[in-house]
């Protein structure tokens, strides 16, 4: 087992881990961009480096400070968590060219799943369903025209090193094609250097269906059970459950077992997450492979009793899983909402600022706050809005509803807007109620009837 590790990104995740290390006997190195030099990560490490300025490119995305913070203080290994370098295969290339573990997949594997094309093409090999679409990247409009002429429509074009909804568009008129296609297209060139694309038939409408998988070096691989992450705004996702409200069981065994064969083919190491589209007739398609650790982990870990990151720092340590599929039992119901710093009512816009008060409900059995944030704690402008998970779990649906209703009523955040009011008028929504959203219902549903709502209500 490892003596020490760096925590390589910040906020709520960077605690989580920093907690399974300390659990484990481990001592942590934390990081931190002069935004977060009063933040909790650091606080709670036994050792901080600063790696650069505010900006992520020249910090968190640093790869030669994080390696160099990596070798000054002696840690053996370094946890990616999710975000900033967590699926840059040249960091984990660079971490085993200076003798520090990557916590995560072998390079090779972050390069196959991180390429779209490639991921489809691994998929075939494992006889997982894949959604119709390119055989190979595309970077001319001909190409596309002939794609779509061959498919249908309508359909999404994506990055081929894509991800976080970058280059990516939707298209549901034919005229719209061109000029969709080259605005991905130049978005993905300048967010990934690459500008290649690929396209795909929509399925809709369908539900956004994830399953945890957890592999070690021994050839064993498993399956977590599925996450239903439907409930998104722009490709971001902000409910999520698990097990899926509405899939079948039979499906649902399909579903995993699809999962664990895409794994195996792929020679996966670590934690990952396969996920997948399931339309209205659950016919399932994969959609994309993430190589790390996810950040609706808890909910799986709510109703499978399995510490994800614990066993992730096992297994890049040489330990083999610690569980069997046997071992794997799925109780109750788990739901997570992901509160964030940012304005509903004004388009979501982001609200960074100083936490004046703050009170994160606690008590309860099956409820868990995972944040970074306490009271005079800063929020900075320059990473992502999400402040906190908030997660519930109960033997049924139900329970878990209820104890989120009350876990969000006593939340109390002040000093920045949230979305906490907009997640308690979620919880009420009968599309979300009865289970049967879809990735489309969030956005084109759910959010306009609140908004017109709120503006009747004044």
């Amino acid at each position: 087992m490892f003596q020490k590790i760096l925590i390589a990104n910040r906020g709520e995740i960077a605690v989580r881990i920093i907690r399974a290390c300390q659990e484990l006997n481990i001592k942590t190195v934390a990081v931190y961009s002069t935004a977060d030099k009063d933040a909790l990560h650091m606080q709670l490490a036994d050792e901080a480096v600063c790696i650069g300025p505010s900006k992520a490119n020249e910090s968190y995305l640093n790869i030669h400070n994080i390696l160099s913070a990596a070798v000054l203080t002696g840690a053996e290994a370094i946890h990616p968590g999710f975000g900033f370098l967590s699926e840059n295969s040249t960091f984990a290339a660079m971490c085993e060219e200076v003798n520090v573990a990557f916590i995560g997949p072998k390079k090779e594997v972050i390069d196959q799943m991180g390429n779209k094309s490639n991921a489809r093409d691994m998929m075939k090999k494992a006889d997982v369903p894949v959604v119709p679409g390119s055989d190979h990247a595309i970077t001319d409009f001909k190409d596309v025209k002939a794609m779509v002429d061959e498919i249908g429509m309508p359909v999404i074009i994506k990055a081929v090193a894509g991800g976080g909804g970058k280059g990516m568009r939707m298209v549901f008129d034919e005229k719209d094609l061109e000029a969709k296609f080259l605005q991905a297209q130049s978005e993905s060139k300048a967010a990934f250097d690459d500008d290649r694309m690929y396209v795909e038939r929509i399925i809709t409408p369908a539900k956004h269906i994830e399953v945890q998988i957890l592999a070690d070096h021994y050839g064993h691989v498993i399956h977590l059970g599925e996450r239903d992450c439907s409930l998104q705004r722009n490709h971001q996702k902000i409910l999520e459950e698990a097990p899926s409200p509405t899939l079948s069981e039979e499906t649902r065994e399909r579903i995993c077992q699809s999962a664990v064969e895409a794994a195996v083919t792929v020679g996966y190491e670590n934690a990952g997450t396969i996920e997948f589209l399931v339309d209205t007739d659950e016919n399932f398609y994969f959609m994309e492979m993430n190589t790390r650790i996810q950040v609706e982990h808890p909910i799986t870990e709510m109703i499978t009793a399995v510490d994800i990151v614990k066993e992730q720092i096992r297994i890049a340590s040489g330990e083999r899983l610690s569980i069997s599929q046997e071992d794997v039992t799925l109780t109750g119901h788990a739901i997570e909402c992901r509160i964030n710093a940012e304005n509903p009512l004004f388009n979501f816009a982001p609200s960074p600022g100083s936490i004046d008060f703050l009170n994160i409900p606690s008590g309860g059995l099956g409820l868990r706050v995972d944040t970074a944030m306490f009271a005079g704690s800063v929020i900075p402008p320059h990473y992502d809005a999400m402040v906190a998970k908030v997660i519930t779990h109960g033997n049924t649906r139900d329970e878990a509803v209820n104890k989120m209703n009350r876990a969000l009523n006593e939340m109390v955040i002040e000093g920045i807007q949230t979305n906490l009011d907009f997640h308690i008028d979620l919880l009420r929504d009968e599309h979300f109620r009865d289970g049967r959203y879809t990735t489309d219902t969030l956005s084109g549903v759910i959010i306009p009837d609140w908004l017109k709502r709120k503006e009747a209500n004044g």
